[in-house]
């Protein structure tokens, strides 16, 4: 059993102690889901979400960050694609519920319940991190616009129903002549020009447009607002990343303390040996620093700051970096269990290392963490 006295910190109400109690009642009973076919698990996960009533949690009038950090930690626990299946309607949404129009916030009934899948579509062949700058082009024409470029990387790419995509309507040179649009995955010119295959299996894809006309009502907020909007929906989500590498990481120490206790070397439990008590010391401070971490910049954003760039970037390279660690330890306290293909800590290895990547690589979350402390 994972440890779960972090939720008596000050951090958390009791609604969310509730919610995480019920949370964790449902995983028990469905999860893991059969990854065979990774777009029918991934649909049928956000359509079980929905039913039970955890995608509310995922978008609206106000996102609260504390919830959507338990929800994606207990998540990746049990199950990283069904993690990925909550984190993908929450952040596809985002910019919908942070500026959203009344006639785009309709689609937030349906990403709520799960009826409909959404993705967020920001990355470019030659733009991961460097959003400002991106090369997709929205040229206003008449009463709407016509896009024209490509986007990568694109989770739920494929699967989606609806996709924020964000574009150069050009304003302004750089960051401030971008914009932000509410696309539906049936509108022609809306190609799936690629589907992509990773290490640990999720649905992604290129997309490309081409002549995709748009009317005015698809521009979420205004235009050339679309690098601010970009910003505030991973200022509240990036600190989630952190939360679900968090999950995996106190997984893989929940598998090896069982491990070590079970397994027998030289006469004697493993545990009794002081270079494995050693790195279990290790693991067990590198969960709980992390956890302290998240909550802090969650419980910040919850009470009302503006931003929390500088909470949330530490928060998210310390989580990844170390569940990366903490997942190696385990895969080496395993022996060759640890890369049997199948084994739980096996796939664990396989889902942390994009978490290090996406939503701002470590190397980004670092500067971002230096220009803070330096303007300070």
């Amino acid at each position: 059993m994972a440890d779960r006295t972090f939720l008596d910190w000050p951090f958390f109400e009791d609604r969310h102690r509730e919610l995480a109690a019920a949370l964790e009642t449902w995983c028990a009973a469905n999860l893991p889901v059969d990854h065979g076919d990774v777009d029918a698990a991934c649909i049928g996960l956000v359509r079980a979400l929905g039913a039970a009533g955890f995608l509310a949690h995922s978008g609206g009038d106000a996102l609260d960050v504390r919830s959507l950090c338990l929800i994606r930690e207990t998540l990746a626990r049990h199950d990283g694609l069904s993690d990925f299946a909550f984190a993908m309607q929450g952040l596809g949404m985002g910019a919908v519920s942070l500026f959203g129009s009344a006639e785009q916030r309709a689609w937030l009934d349906r990403t709520r319940t799960g009826a409909a899948l959404s993705a967020f579509a920001l990355s470019e062949p030659k733009s991961g991190s460097d959003v400002a700058n991106l090369e997709t082009t929205a040229r206003a024409e008449g009463n709407g616009f016509v896009l024209d470029g490509e986007k990568t990387w694109i989770s739920n790419g494929g699967i989606a129903d609806v996709y924020t995509v964000f574009a150069r309507t050009g304003e302004a040179p750089g960051a401030k002549g971008l914009s932000a649009f509410l696309v539906p995955a049936d509108t022609p010119g809306l190609e799936i020009a690629e589907r992509l295959e990773v290490i640990a299996p999720h649905p992604l894809a290129r997309l490309r447009f081409d002549g995709m006309r748009l009317p005015g009502s698809a521009l979420i907020g205004e235009a050339g607002a679309g690098f601010r909007i970009a910003m505030s929906v991973l200022d509240v989500f990036r600190s989630t990343v952190g939360a679900a590498a968090l999950g995996f990481a106190r997984r893989a120490l929940e598998e090896s303390l069982a491990r070590v206790r079970q397994r027998e070397l030289f006469g004697a439990p493993l545990s009794e040996l002081q270079m494995v008590q050693g790195h279990i010391a290790d693991m067990a401070l590198g969960v709980d620093a992390s956890a302290l971490l998240i909550y802090r910049a969650a419980w910040t954003k919850d009470r009302g700051a503006a931003r929390v760039s500088r909470e949330a970037a530490m928060a998210k390279l310390h989580a990844t970096e170390t569940a990366q660690q903490v997942i190696d330890a385990a895969v080496q306290l395993h022996g060759g269990d640890g890369v049997r293909s199948g084994h739980i800590v096996e796939s664990l290895y396989r889902e942390i290392r994009a978490l290090r990547i996406y939503e701002g690589a470590s190397d980004v979350q670092k500067v971002v963490i230096a220009r803070q402390a330096l303007a300070g």
